[in-house]
């Protein structure tokens, strides 16, 4: 038997290639941001500005009826220190108006059926538009009329025309309601 001699070094499976092991790509960065996230900031933003428009809009409405409401107490509190009449229907007349110039520019030139119309658009009952159109008439009205008498008890008074016998103290001779003018006489 012949034997086939092996050679002392047998020849090596051929060399591979040194091969890196497998590496994943870098993270995604942070910015520019996915499409999704820009129309959810543009959507966050729109709501931002809206709701500081929303809340602008309404301290001012609110800052505007506070100053009607202060204007109108100091209306009342003028009328309870003089009782002038014709100066509180001058004075909420001319508040009215200011207030009507809000739902309509041209409030303040309206007489009549336009004054009406303009009225009827702000929602109140029929009562108290009818009380808040005698209001222009009530400031044209004349002022009541004041003349002196002598009252029995020797001290003067003032009669008062036009006044409610309630409004003063005492009536003087004549049914007229009137005002003590005490230290004459």
């Amino acid at each position: 038997m012949s034997a086939l001699p092996i050679p002392a070094t047998a020849p090596a499976a051929p060399q591979s290639p040194d091969l890196r092991d497998i590496h994943l790509p870098p993270a995604p960065s942070w910015w520019p941001p996915a499409p999704g996230w820009w129309v959810l900031a543009v959507l966050l933003l729109a709501t931002l500005l809206l709701g500081a428009w929303w809340w602008r809009r309404r301290r001012h409405r609110i800052r505007q009826r506070e100053q009607v409401l202060h204007e109108l107490d100091g209306l009342a509190r003028q009328y309870r220190l003089d009782g002038d009449q014709s100066a509180l229907a001058s004075g909420l007349h001319q508040l009215l108006r200011r207030v009507a110039r809000r739902h309509d520019a041209m409030a303040a030139q309206q007489r009549g059926d336009a004054w009406r119309q303009t009225l009827a658009r702000v929602p109140i009952e029929a009562a108290a538009l009818d009380r808040l159109l005698t209001l222009e008439q009530a400031i044209y009205r004349p002022l009541p009329f004041v003349r002196p008498r002598r009252r029995r008890g020797g001290h003067a008074a003032m009669a008062v025309s036009g006044v409610e016998a309630g409004d003063m103290e005492g009536r003087c001779d004549g049914g007229y309601p009137c005002l003590s003018l005490p230290g004459r006489g």
